[in-house]
């Protein structure tokens, strides 16, 4: 913990205690939770509530008919590219492809090998074909000396391959070099699974700062690194900017000191093998660097499965080996378990594989084509409003914010024209990953009026607080950030109310 951490967590207590920091988050959470009930819980008095149970079950086609109809109610948002992310490709057609694969293997556990040898046929060609995607014919020499071929396994999304790469490096550290009280160091930036990893696993997460430019500070890695570091790591790109760190300077280095370097490629490991070969500036960020020990991809994302899947990469079997899991004494007989789940959903595995295959290298080319058009073209949206600027130099994702503005209410007003964008913390700031979806004929252009009209709405009415930008203004205004996470607890209960 860092000096200004236990200065922190000392102010944190007491001031919780004081009446009216309490009073002025009860007074937040209840006006979120009356303006969110709406949003959040649409259904209630429109299609039957459970409780408990129902004492007989319902007909099958009258849950079908009420599945369907909030199907109905729910997707329009996404299918006129009003969302940020969340679904990357959405075609019809895709999405009935998946589906029917989904349906024929419905049943299939990857954990029960012998049973269904095609889920495994899956998930192996899934990561040999992502592993050929991120440079490993060209991946030579054994960073670690566990070998140099490039392996590794399928997840259930970015942040379960995030989680397990650091558990492995935990495990190949505590054995290889009897390091016990491991730490890994990351830029502010890089995802929050990181922390959440160091959480589960008893890693301490060092955070370095990024430059002005959004990306890893490589001067101020260097000085982090000592006797317990047992990896780096690196984004491709961040999620918050979309901008890629220094992923050669940090890779290298880490090499250097014998330790592990993760490149988080989550959000961009279908999209930038395809961008570079279009022509568009992508340093290098894959195995081609002899630096990088591991890498993780989402499939979901821009691979364009249905949700549920992601691949970890790891140089040499040797390394993947601290990932597994196996227990010889158990009653119950040999267990072992790739990852953190012991059944999965094979047919996950199986929709991801026929994403991949009936999409190929055109496919994904052509894809990201699109995708880089029309961010070229809602970033000149952005720039062309003065109020605005653009966090970093990104590709597709951006991050923009306001020096005159209150960059939340710009967001709520987003809101209010259907438009769903994340919220960016640390700086201030608001998110657009652009997809597919964007790419419909006027999307990009609607994006770009409704913009410049919340920005002019914001400027007439700069004292307007709505919406989430009270909560966010209070993460940024008050020290205690265990006030802060105990208003989010709260809401995610929220969610679970019936």
């Amino acid at each position: 913990m860092t000096i200004t951490q236990r200065i922190v967590s000392l102010v944190e207590r007491p001031l919780r205690a004081i009446p009216f920091v309490k009073k002025r988050v009860e007074k937040e959470f209840e006006r979120l939770t009356a303006e969110l009930a709406g949003s959040l819980k649409p259904y209630q008095g429109t299609f039957a509530s459970f409780p408990r149970l129902p004492e007989n079950g319902r007909d099958p086609a009258k849950i079908l008919e009420d599945i369907e109809a909030m199907k109905a109610a729910e997707e329009g948002r996404w299918k006129e590219g009003y969302v940020s992310g969340a679904v990357y490709h959405g075609d019809d057609d895709h999405t009935s492809f998946l589906s029917r694969v989904y349906a024929l293997h419905s049943q299939s556990n990857p954990l029960h090998a012998d049973v269904w040898p095609s889920a495994s046929k899956f998930e192996a060609e899934i990561v040999s074909m992502t592993a050929a995607m991120l440079g490993a014919s060209q991946a030579s020499g054994s960073a670690l000396g566990l070998g140099d071929e490039i392996c590794g396994a399928v997840t259930s999304g970015g942040t379960e391959s995030i989680l397990l790469a650091m558990k492995t490096y935990r495990d190949w550290a505590r054995e290889r070099k009897g390091i016990r009280r491991p730490e890994i160091i990351a830029p502010t930036t890089a995802h929050a699974a990181f922390d959440k990893a160091g959480h589960y696993f008893g890693i301490k997460v060092i955070r370095i700062p990024v430059g002005p430019d959004c990306r890893a500070d490589v001067t101020a890695v260097r000085k982090a690194i000592g006797r317990n570091t047992i990896a780096l790591v690196g984004s491709a790109p961040t999620f918050p900017h979309g901008v890629i760190d220094p992923i050669v300077e940090l890779s290298e280095l880490a090499r250097q000191r014998g330790i592990g370097f993760h490149t988080d490629a989550c959000l961009g490991g279908f999209v930038l093998p395809w961008a570079e070969r279009l022509g568009y500036p992508v340093p290098p960020f894959d195995f081609r660097l002899p630096g990088v020990t591991s890498m993780s991809v989402d499939t979901h994302k821009y691979g364009y499965a249905a949700k549920g899947t992601s691949v970890v990469l790891y140089r040499g079997s040797g390394l993947r080996h601290y990932q597994y899991y196996t227990a010889t004494e158990w009653p119950g007989g040999l267990y072992f378990s790739p990852t953190i789940a012991g059944s999965r959903p094979g047919a996950l595995s199986a929709a991801c594989w026929a994403a991949m295959v009936s999409l190929g290298e055109q496919g994904y080319l052509q894809a990201t084509g699109r995708i880089m058009e029309t961010a070229q073209t809602i970033r000149q949206g952005i720039e062309a409003i003065l109020e605005l600027r653009i966090l970093g130099d990104p590709l597709w994702i951006f991050g923009f914010t306001s020096d005159t503005l209150d960059i939340y209410q710009v967001m709520e007003a987003m809101s209010k024209r259907h438009w769903h964008l994340i919220g960016l913390h640390k700086p201030a700031g608001a998110h657009l990953a652009i997809t597919l979806i964007h790419t419909q004929p006027g999307v990009a252009e609607r994006f770009t009026a409704d913009l410049q009209a919340a920005v002019a709405e914001v400027k007439a009415n700069p004292e307007a607080k709505e919406g989430m930008a009270p909560i966010y203004g209070l993460a940024a205004s008050l020290p205690a950030r265990t006030v802060v996470s105990d208003l989010l607890k709260r809401y995610m209960d929220l969610l679970y109310k019936v």
